[in-house]
């Protein structure tokens, strides 16, 4: 008897589980529903949450800790990453700056800072780093990367010539940018950036727009980030703000772009490069990926979406889980074979693992049997 291969690559379920832990309770309920199919697991990460433990496990090397700045000025232990005996640094700003460290009721688009995501930089590029990996998304912060820089050693000043108070709203009240005090290494290091969005900084789909009300903005705090992010443009260089992926992170991908010296890079292709992701779903008969939400943002750049395309260039079906499928998502039914939404199965008092095993394996005995 054939033997089908399935490819479990899922991304992380934003709150509720890890992609290592999704690619595990997927497992888990294929395993219980059809044993007889060969399994290869590959947890995604396009550049947010994620990301380090992916290149981890794609390769040799280490995990580091260091205690940095959080979001909203409180310590938070952060991990980042050492690879190929310590030439490359793996940072992923989520650990540091990310939203997940912030209670909802607490979010605060326009003070909350990335400041402890350049304290991270700054411990890597201390260590002798050649190449720096900064893996952007899922970040709490609006402020164009201005706290990463500072951890850097640049300087945010207003007419008066005062430093600016972190978070991107202060961002309207910036006169110049002193770049004389910047890290030594910054221009030694191959820096690059790993986004998971190919949005721009401004506009409808920029870093304010769209993405600041997931981290509390309301419609008055959106507007008044976005001009303060057209103001950072305009005094740092208005043509790395159309960059794709430039408001990836709340503006950091700009921010890197503009001063730092960084490269924009898409996250899910140096991701899936690392995990010979293409070989691997060459070798499938079938892919399941997933994430947490579904909707208009997993089609700019999100990792699920760039699999499932993949996989069409080479005729393998996917099948994607989501815990919700909202009213702006974009269902090309020439991507999925099936969309299996979680909340709509979800038992009461289940927990994120449980709900996810079972559905796929509901899905298993429905669409594989034993």
């Amino acid at each position: 008897m054939i033997r089908p291969r399935l490819l479990i690559a899922p991304q992380e379920f934003k709150g509720t589980l890890s992609a290592a832990e999704a690619a595990a309770a997927m497992a888990e309920g294929l395993r219980q529903a059809s044993p007889h199919v060969v399994l290869d697991v590959a947890p995604l990460a396009d550049g947010g949450p994620g990301t380090v433990d992916a290149l981890l496990a794609a390769g040799r090397g280490e995990r580091r800790w260091n205690t940095v700045r959080g979001p909203l000025g409180a310590p938070v232990k952060a991990a980042w990453a050492r690879l190929d005996d310590g030439r490359t640094a793996v940072v992923e700003m989520a650990a540091a700056s990310g939203l997940s460290l912030v209670p909802p009721d607490a979010r605060d688009a326009c003070a909350a800072c990335t400041y402890g995501t350049g304290e991270l930089m700054r411990a890597a590029l201390d260590e002798g780093c050649e190449r720096l990996i900064v893996g952007l998304g899922g970040s709490a912060t609006t402020d164009g990367g201005k706290g990463a820089l500072e951890a850097l050693g640049f300087r945010f000043l207003d007419a008066a010539g005062a430093p600016l108070p972190p978070g991107g709203a202060a961002l309207a009240r910036l006169a110049r940018v002193e770049a004389d005090a910047r890290h030594p290494r910054l221009e030694q290091v191959e820096l690059r950036v790993a986004t998971d969005v190919i949005t721009p900084l401004l506009g409808e789909d920029g870093a304010a727009r769209l993405f600041a009300p997931q981290k509390g903005a309301g419609p008055e705090a959106v507007e008044e980030l976005e001009a303060a992010l057209t103001t950072f443009a305009r005094v740092a260089g208005e043509e790395a703000a159309t960059i794709p992926g430039a408001g990836a992170a709340g503006g950091m991908g700009y921010g890197l772009a503009a001063l730092a010296g960084g490269k924009l890079t898409s996250g899910y292709v140096l991701v899936s490069r690392a995990l010979g992701l293409e070989r691997r779903v060459l070798l499938a008969d079938l892919v399941l990926t997933g994430e947490g939400r579904f909707d208009r943002q997993t089609w700019l750049g999100k990792g699920p979406v760039a699999l499932a395309r993949l996989a069409r260039e080479h005729g393998t079906q996917v099948v994607l889980f989501a815990g919700s499928v909202h009213a702006d998502a974009v269902l090309d039914l020439s991507l999925f074979r099936d969309v299996v939404e979680l909340s709509a199965q979800a038992r009461p008092g289940a927990s994120a693992h449980e709900t996810l095993r079972d559905a796929t394996a509901r899905w298993a005995m429905a669409r594989l049997g034993k």
